[in-house]
């Protein structure tokens, strides 16, 4: 499919659409009496440490040299005090030159704005205090050099005979997604300056009005790519002075014909015409004032000299036009060819073929497929975490076996959300994105800055904030440099990998000719603002939190959410946090920015990505991804661009809502329409945005809320079963299900043709969700892809046909008032009758009749033949997936096993209640209450042995992870001996 640029202009008649802006200058921070006694005390501080440290080391302790030579008195004195104190005083003397060497280092290259301050050996903590009470002193003492001609030629002379300083080869081939990304995000931090007052204030005594110098770049040698904003901090004096250079340079032709159309992106050889009052490196006026330059260099400042003028303020704004990635054919599922026409598949909004309405179903969950998988496999591990706490007596007071059935808004969410969800897109990007980043470990290559991520056909392509090479097997390059792709198919032959997430704040935001991108939230080196009506903000940061808490593709992260949100919490408590008020939130984000710089600098890594995979994995390079939704003032507006100018490298991402649109230091502007548009025009996006509207936010929290185990039933005993049969001989059904085991079905024929296989799956589903199942539910669960309505109406008319009618004639498969399909009650299933036996049991006849206890129990546990649909085919009821009935029948036969062998015990029928319990054990290994039940009746049989081999069996049983405390402590009560034994086995 040919790429698409999306327009940026405004159609007639609508509303004026938002400008991706360079930031507009905000007020500059002149120095003030606070800097001054900020560099005063860092003087002081300078002067005791360098000068103070040592004096006192010298006249109080003495020096480091030992006054004679004698290794072997050395090894054969007495130890003393005073030998400690010599070696003590040895190891201060290391640290403090260690100290001073940083202090030589940063103040060298602070003075000679050349080049980027060389490391000291392990002196991470020490050189950085170091940089700091340096740049405190240089703060006002660089107006002073620039007065004073030794001091300010002092960097000069220091580094007369090296090479200039230079700047990496980065390039983004237009085209690309975010043409301007790092101009817009570096302009970001120009929202901090005025520039027009540095350059008075900068060095008035050292170049004359009307100067004009020239910088080339030169290639790296062994050290860190150069940037615009690094060499205005060398030559200007105020690295936020970096635009000034780039408006001169802008478009004009350097001498490899290529042109600086971003302000990040230079290369070496490229020559930079330089504002009148730089100094310092290797910068040149006019070349027959600089005999040092080459012939050749001559000759390319002056032909670049004589493109000046008009010409560098030449249009470039094309390249803010964003073309989609190149989408190729969906294979044909029957022949493998290449179709021309894309096929629905799950990365995509929904199932494409689906052409019926959505029967009332919340349509912002529906086209939401990775924002729903991951709330659905939040809420079935939240449901689980439930009932295994309920069981194990955590929380009082509920059994948990039964989650509250939704009903209303909530269910209708659950729906939307099975509906909509796509787990298996979700495994593909969590398992590419894995697999990339340990192909690249392998490799020995860094992570490359991602901005964005599209989905595409089953394709991804991942949007690189530059070129990064060739990138490793199965991946390939894309429609050029800054794209790499994987195809679907490659994709799925992907393993595990075991390594951390390396992309974990990309968060989907909508979709543009059906491909689905992801922003990478926390690459922005900057901040990116929203701006709509307040309604529709709130419904796209909600979608934002929801899928960052929840979403499959990352490990760890942390989301702050002010001025909205509070009522998100329940999604993820152990991601999510929420904050009262901006000013909390400036405080946090600044202890947090320097405690990342400071552990970035101790390790010496450039960014997060090379500290996130390999072997310097460290929770601190987990994401902090904070969202705003209220408009900032302007004074904290200024205070998040400072903070925001450097969070792209230190894994900190900022959205920020704004009513007007106008946010200095945002570097990149979105807007959301009333029609659900997303909109950045100079990153040519327009997309179906992805929202989650407050009705639809509020059922989805009732569902989380529904399940916490600290929320009480309501109505009456939690575990009472959603469908009770009669046990009786009356009560015998017209179709019965065995589901717990090998799947059977009594009183039915087997249908014939191809179609036989999803009329067994349709009926297993309706049987386990005897509460009715949506048919849109339905339909998404037999054909994950997608289906037209013509082909699911069909199936429906074969079950129907299939189940038949009862005696009265009713239909046996029937639908309720609300439209979900719902079973007769003379269509059972063997796990319906597992849960009436054990419910008639505790809860009913059985509770005042021993005798009928018992025969019940015996009889649950009899129907227990194995775990749920053992024979399953492969490749089908991949709907289980959502479904937590694979904790749900565990818990329901171990609490059965353990009221039968209570039942036992209470006659002193041991040998019974063991053998209860080792049938429990069969379909319910990892109940921790089995293995404590079986070892009091064991220990009631009187036979140690045979306690012994037992507690022997569970040490083996559980590894090297060990016993579990309470099994322990239950073992030290009935075999104090089984830890001699454990050692003497091992």
């Amino acid at each position: 499919m040919p790429r698409r640029s999306s327009s940026t202009g405004s159609p007639a008649g609508s509303p004026a659409t938002p400008r991706n802006r360079t930031p507009q200058p905000v007020r500059v921070h002149r120095r003030s009496v606070g800097d001054f006694v900020k560099a005063f005390l860092a003087f002081v501080a300078l002067l005791v440490l360098v000068v103070g440290v040592p004096g006192a080391l010298a006249t109080q302790l003495g020096w480091p040299v030992p006054e004679s030579w004698n290794p072997q008195e050395w090894l054969t004195q007495e130890l003393s005090v005073g030998t400690f104190l010599g070696i003590l005083t040895f190891f201060v003397w290391v640290a403090w030159a260690q100290f001073t060497a940083c202090v030589i280092v940063e103040m060298k290259a602070a003075l000679s704005g050349v080049g980027v301050p060389g490391r000291v050996p392990g002196a991470g903590p020490s050189q950085l205090l170091a940089r700091q009470l340096v740049a405190a002193l240089l703060l006002v003492g660089a107006t002073a050099a620039s007065l004073t001609p030794g001091l300010s030629q002092l960097g000069q002379s220091l580094d007369a005979n090296q090479r200039g300083t230079v700047a990496a080869a980065q390039q983004t081939p237009g085209g690309g997604l975010f043409a301007q990304q790092q101009e817009q995000a570096a302009a970001s931090a120009a929202a901090l300056a005025e520039q027009a007052s540095h350059a008075e204030a900068a060095a008035p005594g050292t170049a004359k009005d009307g100067d004009t110098k020239y910088y080339r770049i030169q290639p790296p040698e062994g050290r860190h790519h150069d940037s615009l904003w690094e060499i205005a901090e060398r030559h200007l004096g105020d690295g936020r002075r970096y635009k000034e250079i780039y408006q001169l340079n802008k478009d004009r032709v350097q001498p490899d014909g290529s042109k600086l159309s971003e302000a990040s992106l230079i290369r070496p050889g490229w020559i930079m015409e330089m504002p009148g009052d730089a100094r310092g490196g290797e910068l040149v006026e006019m070349p027959d004032e600089a005999p040092e330059v080459s012939p050749e260099v001559e000759q390319q400042i002056r032909d670049y000299a004589r493109t000046g003028g008009d010409q560098a303020q030449g249009s470039g704004e094309g390249a803010a036009q964003v073309s989609l990635p190149e989408q190729r054919p969906a294979p044909d599922r029957h022949t493998g060819h290449q179709k021309p026409a894309p096929q629905a598949t799950p990365s995509q909004a929904t199932p494409a073929q689906e052409s019926d309405s959505s029967f009332g179903l919340p349509e912002a969950l529906l086209a939401a497929p990775l924002l729903a998988a991951g709330l659905l496999g939040a809420l079935g591990r939240r449901r689980r975490q439930a009932m295994w706490q309920s069981a194990l007596g955590s929380v009082g007071g509920r059994r948990g076996m039964e989650p509250p059935t939704p009903t209303g808004a909530a269910a209708d969410a659950q729906d939307a959300l099975l509906v909509g969800a796509d787990p298996e897109g979700v495994r593909l990007l969590d398992r590419s994105l894995r697999g990339l980043a340990a192909s690249l470990a392998a490799e020995s290559r860094a992570l490359p800055t991602v901005y964005a991520a599209w989905l595409s056909n089953g394709d991804l392509h991942l949007q690189l904030a530059q070129p990064a090479g060739k990138p490793p097997a199965p991946w390939q390059l894309g429609q050029n440099q800054t794209f790499w792709l994987l195809a679907r198919s490659d994709a799925e032959r992907y393993e595990d990998a075991d390594t951390a997430a390396p992309y974990p704040g990309l968060v989907s935001l909508g979709t543009m000719d059906d491909s689905r991108l992801l922003l990478n939230l926390e690459s922005v080196p900057g901040i990116v603002s929203l701006s709509g009506r307040e309604a529709d903000r709130a419904a796209v940061f909600a979608s934002v939190a929801a899928e960052l808490a929840t979403n499959g593709w990352s490990d760890r992260m942390t989301i702050t959410l002010v001025g909205f949100g509070q009522d998100l919490t329940p999604l993820a408590p152990n991601r999510l946090r929420h904050l009262d008020g901006i000013d909390d939130l400036i405080e946090t984000m600044e202890a947090e920015t320097r405690q990342r710089r400071g552990a970035l600098g101790a390790t010496g890594h450039d960014s997060v990505l090379t500290g996130r995979t390999g072997p310097a994995q460290h929770t601190r390079w987990a994401p902090h991804l904070v969202l705003l939704a209220a408009q900032p003032s302007a004074e904290d507006a200024v205070k998040l661009a400072e903070l925001a100018s450097d969070a792209g490298r230190l894994g900190i991402g900022y959205l920020v809502g704004t009513e007007t649109g106008d946010l200095p230091g945002a570097a990149w502007e979105m807007e959301i329409t009333g029609e659900g548009k997303l909109l950045a025009p100079l990153l040519g996006l327009e997309l179906e945005a992805q929202l989650l509207p407050t009705a639809q936010q509020q059922a989805v929290v009732e569902l989380f809320v529904q399940a916490d185990p600290d929320h009480g039933p309501e109505g009456g005993p939690a575990n009472t079963p959603p469908f009770l049969v009669d046990i009786s001989e009356q009560g015998r059904p017209a179709v019965y299900a065995r589901l717990v085991g090998p799947y059977e079905i009594i009183g039915l024929d087997t249908p014939d043709g191809e179609r036989s296989a999803l009329l067994h799956e349709a009926l297993a589903l309706l049987l386990l969700h005897r509460e009715g199942v949506h048919p849109r539910v339905l339909s998404s669960a037999l054909w994950p892809r997608g289906v037209t309505e013509d082909v699911r109406d069909a199936l429906l008319d074969r079950l129907n046909a299939w189940l038949g009618t009862d005696p009265d004639g009713s239909p046996r498969l029937r639908t309720d008032a609300t439209g979900r399909l719902t079973l007769a009650k003379s269509v059972v299933s063997d796990l319906d009758v597992l849960r009436s036996l054990y419910h008639e049991a505790t809860q009913g006849r059985g509770v005042n009749s021993r005798q009928v206890r018992g025969r019940l129990l015996t009889d649950a546990l009899v129907l227990v033949r194995g775990p749920l649909l053992a024979d399953r085919p492969e490749g089908r009821y991949r709907w289980l997936t959502h479904e937590i009935i694979d904790a749900q029948l565990p818990l329901l036969v171990a609490d059965i096993g353990l009221a039968l062998s209570a039942f036992h015990l209470e006659k002193d029928r041991a040998e019974k209640a063991i053998e209860a319990l080792t049938a429990a054990l069969n379909s319910a290994p990892a109940d921790e209450r089995l293995w404590h039940e079986l070892l009091r009746a064991t220990h009631a049989t009187g036979d140690t042995a045979r306690l012994r081999a037992l507690a022997a069996d569970l040490i083996t049983r559980s590894g090297a992870r060990g016993l579990p405390p309470r099994t322990e402590a239950l073992l030290d009560e009935l075999l104090p001996a089984w830890r001699s034994g454990a050692v003497a086995a091992g």
